[in-house]
């Protein structure tokens, strides 16, 4: 029996509308043996009508560019159901809370600042293509704040999360654990179960909330009040 060749490379696709930024991030991207860029757009009805042509594993998308932006593009990617292989990481200058609660609540998997070193988005790259969240640390502290001001109600209660109600004791506590930032595997130490059970719990999660990816799981315990930010 012949051996398996080596695994296809992570297929990205770069949306920003500065032709030298693309650049970068194109020589960036290619230096790795196990990624390669399929496509690059200039703007978001481009970003996404190449996203349905490509298929890529992930979109490294810019917010502001001209005609359709970043966060409308991603939200139609996110909401087609035949591009549920691909995730967007937002690649912004722009980590105010604003956009990154719009950018995540359009279904972005991650939220990275355009500063971070190179290594740091390879590795969001990688990350968000295994299906895990991934938000800067400036973009955490944004959204927990954006979340605790806005989504609780006039007396200071957590606002309702649908299908919370359905989730078992157990997938609270995985759900708790996402929120606070936790791998699969640290979950699973601190809980006393397998990695592979986390990630059967936080599948159900995600059935049951509605949630397309972990990210949306960080929004939603935060909202649902199950993760509360420590006083500083």
């Amino acid at each position: 029996m012949s051996a398996a060749g080596p695994p296809r490379p992570l297929r990205v696709l770069l949306a920003d509308d500065q032709t030298l930024m693309r650049g970068a991030l194109r020589m960036l991207v290619e230096s790795e043996p196990d990624l390669v860029v399929v496509a690059e757009a200039a703007d978001g009805d481009e970003a996404v009508a190449l996203t349905r042509a490509e298929r890529p594993d992930v979109v490294l998308m810019d917010i502001r560019m001209p005609g359709a932006d970043g966060i409308a593009a991603t939200r139609e990617i996110t909401a087609d159901p035949e591009l549920c292989g691909t995730a967007v990481l937002v690649l912004t200058t722009f980590e105010a809370d604003e956009y990154v609660v719009r950018a995540i609540l359009a279904g972005a998997a991650g939220f990275l600042g355009k500063g971070a070193e190179p290594a740091e988005l390879l590795g969001a790259i990688r990350t968000v293509a295994r299906g895990e969240a991934l938000l800067s640390p400036a973009a955490t502290k944004s959204l927990i704040a954006r979340f605790v001001a806005q989504q609780q109600d006039g007396a200071g209660r957590p606002r309702a999360v649908t299908g919370l109600e359905t989730l078992t004791v157990r997938e609270r506590e995985v759900l708790r654990e996402v929120g606070g930032g936790l791998s699969n595997d640290a979950i699973a130490a601190r809980l006393g179960v397998s990695p592979l059970t986390v990630k059967t719990h936080i599948n159900h999660t995600l059935a049951k909330l509605g949630a397309r990816d972990r990210a949306q799981l960080v929004v939603a315990a935060y909202e649902s009040g199950l993760v509360r930010p420590n006083p500083r």
